[in-house]
């Protein structure tokens, strides 16, 4: 049976919604991929941009590292040979001895400095310190801040003058106390360290994450 002339209209309306409805979802799709394509883009400029930054700011931070090296080597490192085994039993309070007093601003317990050091243990192991593997130079040189170390070097540096080397002589209590910090640094074992301390270089900025990088990798679009 023929269509009549309203249901031919009707059933062509109901042909052009649908077409217009999937050509619709079409180019919502293309402009979705494109968006996301757009932002993988954008993602790859903002991380670029930033490698740049931090490339830029690593370059300025280690050549500062080696001018400083240059400077206070030939100081430190007559004390590279100073670790040796001592008696742990014995380190029952905090003891510090000046090597060389300084002649800079005092430490106080609010002073945040820098310095360079060694740490050994018991045994005479050296566990950690600014003098490099090959025993050539010196890493770039370590901040405190108040609150920021174990609390024998709190108070081990305090009274300590800028451009000072001093021992400490730190009991368990004061380091690590029961919690085991790698093999070197069994629970309860009293420590000792060389500390030098410098004046502070100059800050070097360090560059952050834009709010429009963070957001690309919280979306997955840089990893």
């Amino acid at each position: 049976m023929a269509a009549t002339r309203g249901q031919r209209i009707g059933i062509w309306t109901i042909a052009i919604f649908m077409l217009v409805g999937s050509v619709g979802s079409f180019v919502a799709i293309v402009l979705a991929n494109g968006n996301q394509q757009s932002d993988q883009d954008r993602a790859k400029v903002a991380y670029a941009e930033y490698q740049a930054e931090a490339k830029v700011y690593q370059t300025k931070v280690d050549a500062q590292g080696a001018e400083l090296s240059k400077k206070y080597f030939d100081t430190f490192n007559q004390f590279a040979s100073r670790p040796a085994a001592f008696d742990a039993a014995g380190v029952t309070e905090l003891k510090t001895n000046d090597i060389i007093v300084g002649t800079g601003d005092d430490i106080t317990a609010d002073s945040s400095f820098t310095a360079y050091y060694i740490g050994w243990n018991p045994t005479g192991k050296v566990f950690d310190g600014s003098i490099n593997a090959e025993g050539t130079a010196l890493k770039a040189p370590f901040t405190v801040k108040p609150g920021s170390v174990i609390e024998g070097w709190s108070k081990g540096a305090v009274g300590m003058k800028v451009s000072g080397i001093r021992e400490l002589t730190i009991p368990s209590n004061l380091a690590y106390k029961d919690q085991a910090k790698g093999e070197d640094i069994p629970a309860n074992t009293p420590l000792k360290f060389i500390v030098m301390i410098i004046p502070t270089p100059e800050t070097i900025p360090q560059p952050q994450p834009s709010a429009k990088l963070i957001e690309y990798y919280n979306k997955g679009l840089i990893k």
